[in-house]
């Protein structure tokens, strides 16, 4: 399938919220009306750090999202990219499209001078491994989560 990976804009929202309610439906967090236009807010606003990108396939239509944001390597002394959220719907599953995405993170983070781009997957999203596995390194990190 042939996409074109660009930044969201402000005609995508619909589209957009379509795949984001998609998104979290995979992972039993449904996305709900205040949360959408909390993160839609989010991806308008210059200011806000996270940012999207879609996949635009040959008719127009979005086929995918990748929500991605700048963050602070103290150690490394740098910076990286971290994508906070990949989807892709269903039909355009196993055709390139989030190795597009991420190929064009890994773009932006060179165009950057990012040392990274980082990302996390449920242990039992094993369809998704399969791809990133051939994209990156998986690392031996741990992630844990302190409710406030």
């Amino acid at each position: 399938m042939t996409v074109t990976i660009r930044p969201a804009v402000d005609s995508d929202l619909f589209a957009w919220h379509a795949l984001y309610s998609g998104y979290g439906e995979f992972y039993g967090n449904p996305l709900g009306d205040q949360k959408a236009v909390l993160v839609w807010g989010w991806l308008s606003d210059p200011s806000h750090p996270l940012n999207a990108l879609v996949a635009e396939d040959a008719s127009g239509a979005l086929v995918g999202i990748a929500h991605y944001r700048e963050f602070p390597r103290a150690l490394a002394g740098g910076t990286g990219l971290y994508l906070d959220d990949l989807f892709v719907s269903e039909d355009a599953r196993a055709a390139g499209v989030g190795t597009a995405l991420i190929e064009r993170l890994r773009e932006l983070a060179v165009e950057g001078g990012h040392g990274v781009v980082r990302w996390i997957t449920a242990a039992d999203n094993e369809r998704a491994q399969a791809v990133y596995d051939k994209l990156a390194t998986r690392t031996s990190w741990v992630t844990y989560d302190l409710e406030p």
